[in-house]
């Protein structure tokens, strides 16, 4: 079952769909095409793939596809999530998760990727958080994003739900945000004690290693060693962050006096006041935060050049 979402890309998911079908064509793959048309429906998509029989998900698309993908493979309960095959074709903006296993951009490259089939299996994040003081619970394939990450990324997604696309936005979106945002006070436990409490600017908690396009903020992560990796920068001066903000990129950021780290298997996050958090790019909701690990849980198609 191949899950295209026509949006992703600033509507290259849509534009290229007929070059990616073709080579999936030519290369004797067989496969039923179904569009997304709603934001979530990616997750409605999954579930009833699943449920039909299908065990093989391409997700065309970007890190928000992947992340309903993944819930849908979740929230089914037809088979063990390790029974289905998860791909991925990018046709996304940051393409952050693909990053890790090697997925090539290049269409040709990706649908190889399909027909050689080199899995792994990957740990994923179960979030627990509020929206609207409800309480929701969503599973996490590649980084959360909390404090200033999380304002970030929903300006982000506010511009483009207006219309406006662009290489720069996420930047733009960063640099108007820094002017106006303020830090919260965190109350933070890892594995049940007490790790952090103070101000804090901006954090991540990742299964994986990049996002924002290419940022490292949990440049340690491992897609497959059981435990979560908590990153928190503390009080920082904005002209710092300007300073230093290429840090971001280079997988250094640990070398940041304001920055903690940590390895975990849980999670919990009280602030003060509430504040927001984003998962695998999707805003979705605000503290307070409960982050916990299904290890191994999902099997991911990986390019050729992988290596563990």
């Amino acid at each position: 079952m191949v899950i295209v979402n026509p949006k992703a890309g600033s509507g290259r998911g849509l534009k290229d769909w007929p070059v990616i079908s073709n080579q999936m064509y030519n290369s004797g793959l067989k496969f039923t095409c179904v569009f997304t048309e709603h934001k979530f429906h990616a997750i409605e998509l999954t579930v009833n793939a699943i449920n039909k029989g299908y065990r093989h998900i391409v997700a065309v698309g970007g890190d928000g596809t992947i992340h309903e993908v993944v819930n849908g493979i979740f929230i089914q309960k037809a088979v063990p999530t390790t029974d289905i095959f998860l791909a991925v074709i990018p046709t996304g903006t940051g393409n952050d998760w693909i990053r890790m296993y090697g997925i090539s951009t290049t269409y040709s490259e990706a649908v190889e990727a399909l027909v050689q089939k080199r899995t792994v299996l990957q740990d994923v994040g179960r979030v627990e958080f509020f929206e609207t003081r409800v309480p929701h619970e969503r599973y996490m394939a590649n980084v959360a994003g909390l404090g200033f990450d999380a304002v970030v990324n929903l300006k982000y997604n506010n511009l483009k739900d207006e219309g406006k696309y662009g290489k720069g936005l996420y930047l733009r979106s960063t640099f108007t945000t820094l002017l106006k945002f303020k830090n919260k006070h965190f109350e933070i436990k890892a594995d049940g004690e007490p790790f952090y409490s103070g101000q804090v600017f901006s954090g991540a908690v990742g299964i994986g290693r990049y996002n924002g396009g290419g940022m490292q903020q949990t440049p340690n992560a491992a897609i497959d060693d059981g435990l979560l990796d908590l990153t928190i920068i503390r009080d920082i001066s904005k002209l710092k962050v300007i300073r230093n903000f290429k840090m971001l990129y280079s997988g250094k950021i640990y070398t940041l006096p304001e920055v903690l780290f940590r390895q975990c298997r849980t999670i919990e996050i009280h602030t003060q006041p509430e504040t927001r958090i984003e998962i695998d790019g999707e805003a979705v909701g605000t503290s307070p935060f409960k982050f916990s690990l299904v290890p191994q849980s999902i099997k991911v198609v990986v390019g050729s050049s992988f290596r563990m």
